[in-house]
Order: C-alpha cells, then structure tokens, then sequence
C-alpha cells in the first residue's frame, strides 16, 4: 500500500513582479519603527473629547426646530387655501368689477322630440328647432323694458314683451332709409320665417337690442349675410343710427364658439352724442343683429359679453 501523497501548492516564481501602486492611490503609509527590545510599546494618543452641548443649548435648539415646523406647515396649509378661494374672497385681492353684467345662467330649450341640435350629424340645413324666442339671450340683472318695446313700424322697434315676434318692418327699420326697401325685398325673396327680438336698458343708459332671424336653411342665411349684412371694413347695410361704422379689428376671433361666424362694427371716434356698437352672428339657418350704444361711451365689456354669450345660444 502506497503512502498517499498531500497536495502542494503552486510553486511561485522566484522573481514575481510586484504591481507598481496606481498614480491615484494613496501613497503607502510610512513603516513605525518597532520599539527597542524590552522597551514598553508607546500608547497612542486619544482623540480629544468633544464637548457635549450644555442641557440649556439642547433646549434651546429644540424649540427653534419645533417653531420652524410649526410655521413651515402653517405656510402650507395657507398657501393650499388661497389657491382654494377666488380671488374676491381673499383678503387685500378683491378686485372692482370689470363691467360685466350679471346675465342668468344659460341653458339650451328643449328641441321637440327627435329633433337634432342645428350642427347634429345629419341635420344637413342646420336648422334650429328650438323656439326662436327661446334662443334670445335673457336681460341680465338690472335691466328694463327698452321704452320703444312695442312701436312698430319704419323707425323700428321692439315687442312689447321681454322677447317675442318682431315683423319685418322692426327690422328694416334699423337701417338707413334709402336701404329698407330693398332689404324688404330680399327678406321676402329669401322667404324669412321668423323674426324674434329683445331690448333693454341698463341704469347707466346702454341700451340694448337684439334681432334673431332665421330662414329655411344654412345655405339660405348664409347667402343673405355675405351678399347684404356684411362687407368686410364696412358693413354691407349701415345702420341709420351709426353710419359711419367700421369693422373692429380689435375684436378676438377666437372667443367665437364652434359653427358661429361673428363680424363686429364700432364708430371711429368722430361721432355724435350717441356711441354704437354692433354685430352680426351667422349660425345655421339663423342671422343675428346685436346693437348697443349709449350717450358718450358705449363700453367695450358688456358688449363682448352679449355677444359671446348670444353665440354660445346658437352654437
């Protein structure tokens, strides 16, 4: 029986060559020589003891902590409110009114049933269903009666409701003289259908009317509204109490709704005792005229307003 050999380990070559230290790490620390044969081994120094902050101090800091953290959630908790209130319910940021008038909320009329909405897939005439009187945009908060409701005739006017038929001669009669006749003529020609209208008057003197016609198509109302109402910087047919008007390029296109056309008309500022403003909406089978002055200055606000939200009940 053979004796078992133990294994051995690899024989390491005699000249090895050592790995030179990398340039980016620390140079090996310096070798302490040892202490002389019998000499005790010196004791390295202790690291000098750190003061411990006095009782005092600790509570001190303890309070600072504790108030910063109170404050800090206390900023929180009022920044999150304020982005909570309108601005009018924040303190120091009420603001005045900027002249809008206090409209009721809108809401559309019922339609008749199955009657699709004017710009319903498959309504192809775009034809409004609903009440014309009931599209009118209602009096805001304020208004009265205009005081011309219920005259009729070749100087215009009104119904003497808040909003019901007018006839064709309370239209025309909006227009200059020389123009009705022919405005006559076409409205019979294109076979108007209804002619519904509203007026009021605010505490501060604007007076307000608005005329709703509409026809038996899109196609119809569009004809009349590119060939008579409007005419670019002019108005196709001026109106007897402004002339003069011109197209306001200071109008913003883009606040008209979705399948609503709107042309606004102002006076230059050479004008007479009276300032107007008006406009015209295109929607569907439905023409609209909206018409506001006042003594000195017809303001800007509420007439935007007006219209907008005129447009919004026939888009």
């Amino acid at each position: 029986m053979t004796d078992r050999q133990e294994p051995t380990a690899p024989a390491v070559p005699p000249h090895s060559p050592v790995p030179a230290a990398s340039p980016a790490e620390d140079p090996p620390a310096a070798a302490v020589p040892s202490p002389p044969h019998g000499s005790p081994a010196p004791v390295p120094a202790a690291p000098p003891k750190r003061r411990r902050p006095s009782p005092r101090i600790l509570r001190a800091v303890g309070r600072w902590t504790a108030a910063v953290a109170v404050f800090g959630v206390f900023c929180a908790g009022t920044a999150y409110g304020i982005t909570r209130l309108e601005r009018h319910e924040v303190p120091g940021l009420a603001t005045e009114s900027d002249g809008r008038w206090d409209y009721p909320r809108l809401a559309l009329p019922a339609l008749p049933s199955g009657s699709p909405r004017p710009f319903a897939q498959g309504n192809e005439g775009e034809v409004h269903h609903a009440d014309l009187r009931e599209l009118l945009i209602p009096l805001p908060e304020g208004a009265e009666e205009a005081e011309d409701a219920g005259k009729s005739g070749e100087d215009g006017g009104l119904p003497p409701s808040e909003g019901g038929w007018a006839t064709v001669g309370d239209y025309t009669g909006l227009y200059e003289k020389g123009d009705r006749d022919e405005l006559r003529q076409r409205l019979a020609d294109d076979s108007v259908r209804h002619i519904a209208a509203r007026g009021w008057v605010m505490p501060d003197g604007t007076r307000t009317s608005v005329h709703l016609l509409r026809f038996n198509s899109g196609a119809v109302a569009s004809d009349l509204h590119a060939e008579v109402l409007y005419g670019g910087l002019v108005p196709g047919l001026p109106l007897a109490e402004a002339p003069e008007s011109k197209m306001d390029e200071s109008w913003p296109p883009e606040t008209a709704p979705e399948n609503v056309e709107i042309e606004v008309y102002d006076e230059p500022e050479l004008r007479g005792e009276v300032h107007t403003r008006h406009a015209y909406l295109l929607a569907g089978d439905t023409v609209a005229l909206i018409v506001q002055s006042r003594k000195g200055t017809a303001p800007a606000v509420p007439f935007r307003q007006t219209v907008i939200l005129q447009a919004q009940l026939l888009g």
